[in-house]
């Protein structure tokens, strides 16, 4: 029993390590969230769009930052619209939820700016990034979209 315990927290820190050190728990990371941070993903969810986000980066299917997923917001580009909840200050992208709901697309706070800027495969933080859907990840996609869409909403 003990043996199998040492190798599981083996295999947990060397993913730690190959991540880039340190690798703070969910509720480290929840810790640090902006008051506006609503509807947040739960850690299970969070995985989920993290593992999307990765599958969506490889096809380069993805819109990332602020300006660029304000501009193609504003085209009518359909996908979903993942946020970083420990963004700073809070008026870089508190307009983004409004604008996301004035054309009925599904968004949702994850903890980490610097976890969902790894996992589109960038070193820098990303703040905010839209996921469009494709059909390679479609399974993946419509997962995330339906746990997204019943988020409830923030007043």
């Amino acid at each position: 029993m003990t043996k199998v315990k040492k190798e599981k927290v083996c295999a947990d820190g060397e993913e730690a390590a190959a991540a880039g050190g340190t690798e703070k728990t969910y509720q480290e990371l929840i810790a640090n969230l902006n008051p506006i941070a609503r509807p947040l993903a739960s850690r299970k969810l969070s995985k989920k769009l993290y593992k999307c986000v990765k599958k969506a980066a490889k096809g380069k299917n993805i819109r990332r930052g602020v300006k660029e997923v304000q501009k193609f917001i504003n085209k009518g580009e359909k996908g979903i619209v993942v946020l970083a909840g420990d963004t700073l200050p809070i008026d870089v992208y508190s307009h983004l939820p409004v604008m996301c709901e004035d054309r009925s697309l599904p968004y949702a706070y994850i903890p980490s700016k610097v976890d969902l800027g790894s996992s589109a495969g960038s070193k820098r933080p990303t703040c905010v990034i839209l996921i469009k859907p494709h059909q390679d990840y479609q399974d993946a996609y419509d997962e995330c979209l339906e746990e997204v869409s019943s988020l409830p909403k923030a007043l």
